[in-house]
Order: C-alpha cells, then structure tokens, then sequence
C-alpha cells in the first residue's frame, strides 16, 4: 500500500516522530494509522530502555503554582544535555509532571524511597484487615501483598497513573517521553507544598 504525505503529517503531529519514523511505520501496518501509533510508541519505549543508563546531569526545575496560589510544586527533572532541557518537549513533559504532582499527591518519586517504617505499618493494617475478613493466613498474605501494590500505585509518583491519561503510568511517559527526544531523563526530586499543611 501507498504510504501518502498527508498520512506521514498526520502520524507525526500525533506522536512527534521523526519523517521517516512514521513513513517506515506506516509502510510496517499497511497504512493504519492507530497500528502505526502502537508501533512507534514500542519502539520509543525499546529506544528509552537503551538510553536508561545514560548520565543526567542537566535539566531544570520548575516552579507549578495551581491557579488560586493553595497549591505548588518544586521539582528537578535532568536530561543528557542543555539544549534539550531548552526545548519545548522538555519543558512541556516537566510541566505536566509538576501538574501530575499537585493532582495526585505522591509521597516518593520510586518505591525504593518509600521509608520502609510505613511499608511494614501498611502491611500489618492490610494483613489485619484481611484477617478481619476471616481469610486463612495464607490468602492474607496474598491480600495484603495486593493492598500493597495498589499503595505503591497510589503513592509513587512513578507508578501512578497520568492524570491526563489514565491508560498510562508515569515510568511509561517518561519512557515515551526518552524515545520522543533521543535523551535519557530523570526526574529526581520534588517538593509539593499546600496552604495550611
């Protein structure tokens, strides 16, 4: 099948892949666009997974106050080099990561920075409530562990899911966002502050 222009201009103003990028996709799901969307985003995540050990020591932080001035963020988001902490892409995945912050709460950026104080006490409620429930000890576990993994979901800013779309985590943006602009990023750190807290 015939990949035309108009179908290439469509596909990149949808994912923001590269010419060729979306011809070549294109010519791989015989013109279908949605097929064509699924393709690049895989090859983007495969792309992010390369670069996942490269070096991020530029970036910027940025400032979300949420419109009424209760609500605001400070984060640092790094890349490879300055001139991509300079694009628009950039500048616009960090915003949106800010704004993630503000709507949804999260307490760590990785599971790993969970304290582990507050893992054990979550557990002990989970294992106490399925207990509670009359579950034998060794479908408590199992429950609680669940309980757990849906803690972390809601929590870790990594594994939530972005609030402008649900069918995607936070770690998948990130890794979308790699493909997108050929650098390794890392968002490092965060502070959400809310008036009265």
């Amino acid at each position: 099948m015939a990949v035309t222009a108009d179908d290439v201009k469509k596909l990149r103003q949808m994912t923001g892949a590269g010419i060729m990028d979306c011809k070549n996709a294109l010519k791989e799901t015989d013109g279908d666009v949605d097929k064509a969307v699924e393709l690049l985003r895989k090859k983007g995540i495969a792309k992010a997974e390369k670069k996942a050990g490269r070096e991020t020591k530029e970036g910027i932080i940025d400032a979300y106050i949420h419109p009424g001035s209760k609500l605001g963020v400070l984060l640092e988001v790094n890349c490879e080099t300055d001139f991509v902490a300079k694009t628009d892409d950039f500048k616009s995945f960090v915003r949106d990561i800010a704004m993630q912050i503000a709507a949804a709460n999260p307490m760590v950026v990785r599971r790993e920075e969970v304290p582990q104080d507050i893992i054990e006490r979550e557990m002990a409620i989970y294992k106490t409530q399925a207990e509670n429930e009359k579950k034998p000890a060794h479908i408590a576990e199992k429950i609680a562990t669940g309980r757990l993994e849906k803690f972390y979901q809601e929590v870790v800013l990594m594994e939530q899911s972005f609030v402008k779309d649900p069918n995607m985590t936070i770690e998948q943006l990130v890794k979308e966002t790699i493909g997108k602009i050929g650098e390794n990023i890392s968002v490092r750190r965060f502070s959400r502050f809310q008036l009265g807290e």
